[in-house]
């Protein structure tokens, strides 16, 4: 029931961060370019492989790992809203700006990934 509660408040945590970097990611900078869901997902992937780096070997933080790995981690990047974008984008008739989306988000997210955990066996 722990690990439950962990997954819950740690999504929750991520899905609040998320919208307050789209937020102010597009406060700050006006773009046709989903960049607070790339940026969500950016530091995502980071947090992620930084977390399979610590917890790596530790088996008494189960509920710690599920709450930021699962948790904040699945609700701070999105795939969907990533997916929906791009749909946008090229409704819009960006296919130029969707393909650049979908390049970019899914080499950075990947090479953080590789980079940080290639190390890792």
């Amino acid at each position: 029931m722990l690990n439950l509660l962990a997954i819950f408040i740690g999504g929750g945590l991520g899905s609040l961060c998320r919208y307050g970097i789209s937020k102010v990611s597009a406060k700050l900078i006006s773009t046709n370019f989903p960049l607070g869901t790339f940026i969500s997902n950016t530091l995502s992937c980071l947090i992620l492989a930084l977390a399979v780096i610590y917890f790596s070997g530790k088996t008494d933080n189960t509920t710690l790992k599920l709450l930021i790995i699962t948790g904040f981690c699945g609700g701070f990047s999105t795939f969907s809203t990533f997916s929906f974008e791009t749909f946008e984008l090229l409704k819009q008739g960006n296919y130029l700006i969707a393909t650049l989306n979908i390049l970019i988000s899914v080499l950075v997210g990947v090479a953080l990934i590789f980079i940080l955990l290639k190390n890792q066996a």
